[in-house]
């Protein structure tokens, strides 16, 4: 299947949208527009270390969920615009600022266009590439990504249809998250550490523990540890649920994550084998939210 802007086919949404003319669910036009690009040092630590990640935000998204702590600029079209070969100039940039490695956050929906750009420069690079997504990819996008990704970072964010339905407008989330992560397995395999703890390769799959869903979170773990093999991932358990960007109805994502129903999932993971990346409360602060606006910002210091 050749992958398109043009009657957009990139994601499994399959919107169909022109976007040389529209956006599409994604809130996005064929043309990349980043947000912000810094240094950022509350990465899992096995990609952020001590010199950080090279995060380059990407506006838009192809989920949408409700609760998105970045929804001023995922759920929104704003930034700068970048072509293929200003891309590949700034990623080159990012790497030589001394960071421990290029993390694209949420690139889903410009699969194309990153790939293209990392194909100028990946031998270059000198440093990991992390792609940093929602999960939701299709495999004929991914199979673009083939020798241009070292490390996959996909949230793996919903067990039951009718909850990623309910919060992320995508029934089918767990079907296509589940046919991605197999897919990025078997192009990286077991993960793979430097003598520094960095990883080099392989898959960290990330889970936000939402309010009053701690039954579904238990559901994905024991789902995750039945199609891949619990040892040669890591898992990024997240606590970090905060109410400060939502405002729809639901009572449950009014609070904060209670301390019985984080502990309970992560007695699971820890049953279940899972090594990897816990959190602690304090990480339930919109302080750790970068500051995002409508301009393009870059500091790499």
């Amino acid at each position: 299947m050749e992958l398109s802007y043009k009657n957009c086919n990139i994601c499994p949404r399959g919107c169909g949208v022109d976007r040389d003319a529209s956006v599409g669910i994604c809130r996005s036009g064929s043309i990349v527009k980043i947000s912000r690009v810094s240094r950022h040092m509350y990465e899992e630590p096995a990609i952020c270390g001590k010199r950080g990640a090279g995060t380059v935000f990407f506006s838009g998204c192809n989920l949408g969920c409700v609760f998105c702590q970045n929804s001023v600029i995922s759920q929104r079209s704003v930034g700068k615009e970048f072509d293929e070969n200003e891309l590949a100039e700034l990623f080159l940039t990012v790497a030589a600022s001394g960071v421990s490695s290029l993390d694209l956050v949420t690139p889903t929906h410009f699969t194309p266009t990153v790939a293209a750009a990392l194909s100028a420069v990946k031998d270059k690079l000198g440093i990991p590439v992390v792609w940093n997504s929602g999960g939701y990819e299709s495999v004929e996008s991914l199979e673009l990504l083939r020798d241009l990704v070292d490390i996959y970072l996909p949230d793996f964010k919903y067990f039951s249809p009718e909850l990623s339905a309910k919060y992320s407008n995508a029934a089918d989330y767990r079907e296509r998250a589940e046919e991605a992560l197999l897919f990025m397995y078997d192009m990286l395999g077991r993960a793979e550490f430097d003598s520094d703890g960095m990883m080099k390769k392989g898959i960290i799959v990330r889970h936000l523990v939402l309010p009053g869903q701690r039954k579904d979170s238990i559901a994905c773990l024991r789902r995750l540890a039945e199609i891949l093999p619990v040892s040669d991932i890591r898992l990024s358990l997240m606590s970090q649920y905060t109410p400060d960007f939502y405002k729809g109805e639901d009572k449950n994502l009014h609070r904060r994550l209670t301390t019985f129903e984080y502990e309970s999932v992560l007695r699971e993971a820890h049953r279940l084998g899972f090594d990897g990346y816990m959190q602690a409360p304090s990480s339930a602060s919109a302080e750790y939210t970068p500051e995002f606006s409508d301009t393009f910002s870059i500091d790499l210091s």
